[in-house]
């Protein structure tokens, strides 16, 4: 058992630093070594550890008069912030578990993770909850918390077995699942990984992720118990890779966490800035599947050494990450697959077939996971939890063994193979979506009697996903409508990129919709309600160029919305890139999804009066804003027509 942590006004605990602590007693060790080192910076300001201590237990004072304590969940809907990295910290040091919840997320599905997570408050700020005056939570608002006059509250014991997080994945039946996660769970991967990393407070971390995303888990925590410094990176910089370049340098990054897919764009920026030196050390992948081949314009400029190159597999459901494994040069020339190494030492990885009975090498099998990190299982789901993490039969009694519904094979070097899923979840930048999540929503349509949704991934890019439909009779719903109407269900991430009317799903032998059959999906087919491309002007002309060559479009609108017609965020920097080579000229990334029509675009850069701002002319708010707004007229343009 670790021993007891407490708030204690502005004291400091110094315990012990151990395997199955609690992440206060970590964050409390650190403050009592290195108190007067910055903790957190962002966009020019900066916060020692003894001042985000002192934060994060004025705000921990506020959440325990308002009922926050062990077993009880403490939801946060706040942007990438200071205060939203001292709000977490005061939910863990009440014993309260932290529920994070993207402000970009829609109204609906917020609502729905509230009423079943059934936390306790909502930490937030005026103007989100002005947005979310729907939701049945009571609010907090984390200014009024932070200025509160600081006390000595009573202590505050925390156990590794007390929940710590909990972060929603998406649910095949159609209904999101919260995944329990323990303060032991997240202890221990920082411990057992520290002899690969070396992570010290010497080390500059950033925060990319979005915090619901549990990856941003490995990032925070990863950084502030290890003493060192954490970046926080700007939604609208986040999505530039240029300025994230400029920010990796300008901050001296040395600890860097990426999914292959946003990993490619920043390779290519750091292609194009041979002049810019990088500081990093370590860059770590994990979310999606590695091809190591993918690497190999990086390891020619850099090399395999500094920094070196990791990649990792995981799952929310077994605290972030589970395997380990180094990427050299010699990788990206020989390795065909996507290697996932082995597991970290308090793990185990069983290759079981349906029955939980170990395959042999070289043979498919499902990866199923035991050890230190498997997490508690989902929240107010009993008989799922059942399902999912069953009775480990190769480990001790009392363990469980979580099954993944991932796919590999073990090669005769030992290594292991990763081959994708066995069920109809995908991962699409490195969100683990379940397809029958997003189907089950587009069947609440009026209008849609049947509905499937597929991955597709075309040469030498990244998946999407594709909507195929069939209306009621009588019934003619556009692709517009349907958009519009997941769009105020579902999370960007989960938002289709093609939509297909059928008449009738091709059928099995077995009367399944058999998806191999379904017709490729095409951006310029995908809205036959789209309006006339007739006499564009020459810039309006210039940016549908762009477009159809980023979407693989034969043709797309003057007026449709880029979202609609197959694009995802990261090709909308790809549109961005190839406008700027084209007209020599920096684009601001917020004008990108701000101005998400040709028209409109093209209106916007055709205007002679008001020239491109850098970015660095807008403060951090005004950034924030410009991109919540763009995001939520994807959502939203049309949805009045409901």
């Amino acid at each position: 058992m670790s021993t007891p942590s407490a708030i204690a006004g502005d004291r400091i605990i110094d315990t012990e630093l151990h395997a199955g602590t609690s992440l206060p007693e970590m964050f409390a060790e650190v403050c009592s070594k290195f108190g007067s080192r910055t903790a957190v910076t962002l966009d020019g300001r900066s916060i020692t550890y003894t001042e985000l201590n002192h934060a994060a237990n004025r705000i921990a004072c506020a959440l325990l008069d308002a009922g926050a304590r062990p077993g009880s969940i403490v939801a946060i809907c706040l942007e990438r912030s200071v205060e939203m990295i001292a709000t977490m910290l005061a939910v863990v040091k009440c014993g309260a578990a932290y529920l994070p919840i993207d402000p970009g997320y829609p109204v609906a599905r917020i609502a729905e993770t509230i009423s079943d997570a059934r936390p306790i408050a909502l930490v937030t700020t005026p103007g989100l909850a002005e947005r979310l005056h729907h939701v049945t939570v009571k609010f907090l608002f984390v200014g009024e918390m932070s200025r509160r006059a600081q006390h000595a509250p009573k202590p505050i014991y925390v156990s590794q077995d007390d929940a710590a997080y909990v972060i929603y994945t998406s649910g095949s039946t159609g209904r999101p699942k919260g995944v329990v996660v323990t303060h032991g769970n997240v202890a221990r991967l920082l411990t057992q990984t520290q002899p690969w990393f070396q992570f010290s407070p010497s080390d500059v971390w950033t925060l990319f992720h979005s915090f619901a995303f549990d990856f941003s888990v490995w990032e925070i925590w990863g950084c502030l118990l290890s003493g060192g410094r954490l970046a926080i990176v700007p939604f609208a910089i986040s999505r530039s890779p240029e300025e994230f370049h400029q920010l990796l340098v300008r901050e001296r990054v040395t600890v860097l966490n990426q999914t292959p897919s946003a990993f490619v764009l920043l390779d290519q920026a750091d292609a194009a800035m041979p002049l810019a030196r990088l500081s990093l050390r370590l860059v770590i992948f994990g979310g999606e599947a590695l091809a190591p081949a993918s690497l190999r314009a990086w390891f020619a400029r850099h090399g395999d050494q500094k920094p070196q190159i990791v990649n990792m597999y995981g799952i929310t459901e077994t605290t972030v990450h589970v395997t380990y494994r180094r990427i050299r040069v010699k990788d990206a020339d020989r390795e065909r697959e996507s290697v996932i190494g082995q597991s970290i030492p308090d793990m185990q990885i069983h290759l079981l077939d349906a029955k939980l009975r170990p395959v042999s090498d070289g043979l498919e099998g499902e990866i199923c996971v035991g050890g230190a990190g498997v997490a508690r299982g989902y929240l107010n789901r009993p008989t799922l939890t059942a399902e999912r993490f069953c009775d480990d039969p190769f480990g001790p009694i009392g363990a469980k063994l979580y099954r993944s519904g991932d796919l590999a094979r073990r090669r005769e070097d030992g290594e292991l193979v990763y081959l994708g899923r066995r069920d109809s979840q995908v991962k699409i930048n490195g969100f683990r979506i379940e397809l029958g999540e997003i189907e089950t929503a587009m069947l609440t349509h009026p209008a849609v009697v049947q509905a499937c949704v597929i991955a597709h991934a075309e040469a030498g890019c990244s998946p999407r996903l594709a909507a195929y439909y069939v209306a009621q009779v009588g019934k003619e719903p556009t692709t517009r409508d349907i958009s519009a109407f997941l769009a105020t269900r579902l999370p960007a991430q989960m938002m289709p990129a093609f939509y297909q009317r059928l008449a009738i799903f091709p059928l099995t032998p077995n009367g399944k919709v058999d998806r191999t059959t379904l017709p490729t999906p095409s951006a310029g087919s995908s809205l036959p309600d789209r309006r006339s491309l007739a006499a564009p002007s020459s810039m309006e002309d210039f940016v549908a160029h762009v477009w159809r060559v980023v979407l693989n479009a034969e043709a797309v609108s003057l007026d449709d919305n880029f979202f609609d017609v197959g694009g995802t965020s990261l090709l909308l920097i790809a549109v961005r890139t190839g406008i700027q080579e084209q007209l020599d000229r920096q684009i601001p990334v917020a004008w990108m999804f701000e101005y998400t029509t040709i028209r409109a675009l093209a209106k916007r850069l055709s205007d002679p009066v008001d020239p491109a701002p850098t970015l660095e002319s807008h403060t951090l708010q005004t950034r924030i804003q410009k991109q919540r707004r763009a995001f939520a007229r994807v959502r939203a343009t049309r949805s009045a027509s409901q």
